[in-house]
Formats: C-alpha cells, structure tokens, sequence
C-alpha cells in the first residue's frame, strides 16, 4: 500500500471481490468496492461514517486545521451552511468571465511559446488564480508560481505514509523541511488575502469570504480560507491535466471536442450560456475524471458496529473507498480501460447503477465545489481547445503517482500548437 497503492488496491479487488480487508500498522482496513456499498457508507448510512482519524483527516488536518475538509459533526454543518451559498449554480455561472480570462491569458502565453510546457504546473497557476478570484475577491499576481511549489511540496510530504522504522531518514527529513517551508508560505498568503480585506474600510461585497470575515474567529478564518484555496484549485488543475493527456492520446476523441468547439463558439470566448452546448468537452473531462480520479481514494471510520456486504463492521474499524479502481471495474464499465467519452451521454450513462461513479464523494460530503470544477474545466478546455493543439512530448514518462490527489509522477510537459 505505501510503495504501490494504485496496484495494491486493484490487485485486492481483482483477487477477494467487492469487499477486502488487509492489516496496516495493525489496524484492519475494509475495501468496499460496489456501488451500492458505496452508496450505503457514504449516502444511506453517513451519520455512522466519521472522516474523523482517517488518513484524509491525518495528511490534511496539520495544514488545514478544521476546515470544511477536515471537520466533522455539528462544525462541519455550520461550515457547509456558510459556505454553501457561495457554490450555487447561479453563482457559479457568474464566474464565467473569471475563468474565461484565466484561459485566455494562458493559451496566448502558450501560443507565443517555442518550447515544451510544464501544463500541469500552469493548470494549476490558472486554477489558483480562478479560485482566490471568484471565491475570495482577492488576486494573486506573481506568486502563482510560487504557490505551485508550495503545493508541490505540500503533497510530496503529507501524501507519503512514514512507518516508524524509516526507511530512508534523509529523504523524510528534506520532505519534512520542504513542507514546512511551504506550509509558512501558504499561510502567509492567506493572512495577506484576509488582511488586504480588513483594511479596506469602503469593501461593501458580500462574497464568500465576506461572510466569513463576519462569522469566524481568526483562527477559523485562516483555516477555512486555506482550505477553500487548496480544495479549490488542485483537483480542477489535475483534471484538466489529464483530459488533454487522454485528448492528444485519442484523436478521434480530440477530433470530436474541436469540431465542438468551433460549431458552438465560431472563434469567440466561451460564457457560461454555451455550457449545454459544450457536450463533448464535459464528457471528455467526466471520461478524464473516470479513469485518472483527482481523489483516488476516500476513507471513513465506523462509528458503531455495522454489517458491509454480510460482513461485520466493528466500532472504529476504516473503511476505505476507492473511485480509481471503482471506475475501472468491468460490471460498470464496458472496456473500462479504454478512454471512450461517449459513455457519459446521458442514455448510457442512465444505465448506470448510482454512486459507480464518484470523482467528487458521495452523501452528504459530497464536494461542495463540485459544479464550479466542471464548469470551470470546461470553460478552460473549450478555451484552449478553440485555438491550440497539446501534444506530449516524445518519449515523456506518464504514470500516475497517487499522492493526496492523482498527479503525474513526472509532470505533464506538452507542446502547444495553432490548430
């Protein structure tokens, strides 16, 4: 599970079925691998399945606190409640030129690029900046970059399980370093967002961040403000990062999100109106989503005793969800390991049982940002996809690497060409 945790999971499904259960540091883990089951712990029996001592909860909580990811109970309710309002649909539609923008700059400043293109790095710069922007009111020209490092090395620590005799102590201790050099950053960020706020007496918005500023202490602030900035950029940015890994892998698939984008938008920018029209693009990015899951595994703890599948459950035992190997499983999927974007059209994807599908959680967890991530990959792909052409460049390595979210173990460096 530590050294090949992709692997390890599909190989318990593969071997023992849609309930596994293996030993870690000593404690027992289950697997629950089908949908209904998923449905049952995440949905239809929520309230006996806590976040609380999870691994989700162990990586995230030392840098974000109790944040709306962390959190559980009667907190999590008053977060959810607060933040909620700001993730409407509505709201989220007038985001469009935010993102639109992000997207536009991006492709120019690729357009004009010679050589090969860190496009998960700027993914990520462009998700950042859409988020802060749209959520917070607040910009963060020049530091982009920087913030991408942070998040970087955020992830190359905390998404690395250290068992107690340490393998390589050196390597541990550099990771640790890192992280914490990026954790002062990132909170440094925040404090400059949330001060920048507060000194402007004459701000008379009632964004998200406003409501917050108004109803949290500023220990609560400084979480709940660094929790929005990293759930909300890094899942979009690594999902449109796989979506034009897939794209420039599949031409017909390409070939269909191009002739998309020039009937629908003739050579202009997208706005949320063309949303309905921009089929192929969504699906292409669901169908990315599908087999490259940003969150590749979610865990939950028993509160009270339980029955999984005919198995019991004991008080405290984990329970662990796997959308990567889910999304792969061949009762779900015809030729699951086939990129085929079609199959999220809505007649066929009717057929399909619920909660087989869940790149963003499921019950009452589900990812609040969940709508503003597909409408802002979209908008960005359609933006892109409008005017360039990525193609990888020959002979770069790309293998998944699963650490908090699902990244490419050795980035994604592509070339951008006029269509």
């Amino acid at each position: 599970m530590r050294d090949a945790p992709l692997e390890f999971l599909t190989e318990m499904v593969s071997s023992y079925g849609h309930v596994t259960s293996h030993h870690t540091d000593g404690e027992l883990v289950y697997l629950v691998n089908r949908a209904d089951l998923v449905r049952y712990v995440l949905k239809e029996n929520n309230t006996n399945y806590s976040k609380d001592r999870t691994p989700d909860d162990t990586m995230l909580r030392p840098l974000l606190g109790n944040g709306l990811l962390t959190s559980s109970g009667a907190d999590w309710a008053r977060q959810r409640h607060l933040c909620a309002p700001a993730f409407r649909p509505g709201v989220v539609a007038g985001f469009d030129g935010v993102i639109t923008e992000a997207a536009t700059h991006l492709a120019d400043r690729w357009a004009t690029s010679s050589g090969p293109l860190r496009v998960d790095h700027d993914f990520t710069s462009l998700t950042l900046t859409v988020i802060v922007r749209a959520m917070l009111g607040a910009d963060l020209l020049g530091i982009g970059e920087g913030f991408g490092r942070a998040v970087d090395a955020v992830n190359r620590f905390i998404g690395h399980y250290v068992p107690s005799e340490d393998n390589d102590p050196v390597d541990t201790a550099q990771r640790r370093g890192d992280f914490r050099q990026a954790q002062q950053f990132l909170n440094m960020v925040t404090q400059m967002i949330i001060a920048a706020r507060r000194a402007d007496p004459n701000d008379t918005r009632s964004d998200l961040l406003a409501a917050m500023i108004s109803s949290m202490s500023d220990a609560e602030l400084r979480e709940q403000v660094l929790t929005i900035i990293m759930a909300g950029h890094e899942t979009t940015a690594k999902a449109l990062t796989w979506t034009v890994y897939l794209l420039d892998q599949h031409p017909e698939a390409a070939s269909a999100v191009y002739a998309e984008v020039d009937r629908v938008l003739g050579g202009r920018v997208p706005t949320a109106a063309d949303l309905p029209s921009l089929v192929e693009c969504r699906w292409a990015i669901e169908e990315a989503m599908r087999l490259y899951p940003p969150v590749w595994l979610i865990s939950r703890r028993a509160v009270g005793a339980d029955v999984v599948g005919g198995y019991d459950v004991d008080p405290g035992t984990l329970i662990c969800i796997s959308p990567y190997v889910l999304h792969r499983d061949a009762r779900y999927w015809t030729d699951p390991l086939e990129y085929r974007p079609a199959r999220f059209a809505p007649s066929i994807a009717a057929e399909r049982p619920s909660h087989a599908y869940v790149p963003f959680g499921g019950g009452p967890r589900i990812c609040i940002g969940q709508h503003l991530a597909l409408v802002e990959a979209v908008l960005v792909l359609a933006t892109v996809a409008s005017r360039l052409r990525l193609q990888l460049v020959p002979g770069h390595p790309v293998e998944p690497e699963a650490l908090v979210t699902m990244r490419p173990r050795h980035g994604m460096v592509m070339t951008a060409a006029p269509r």
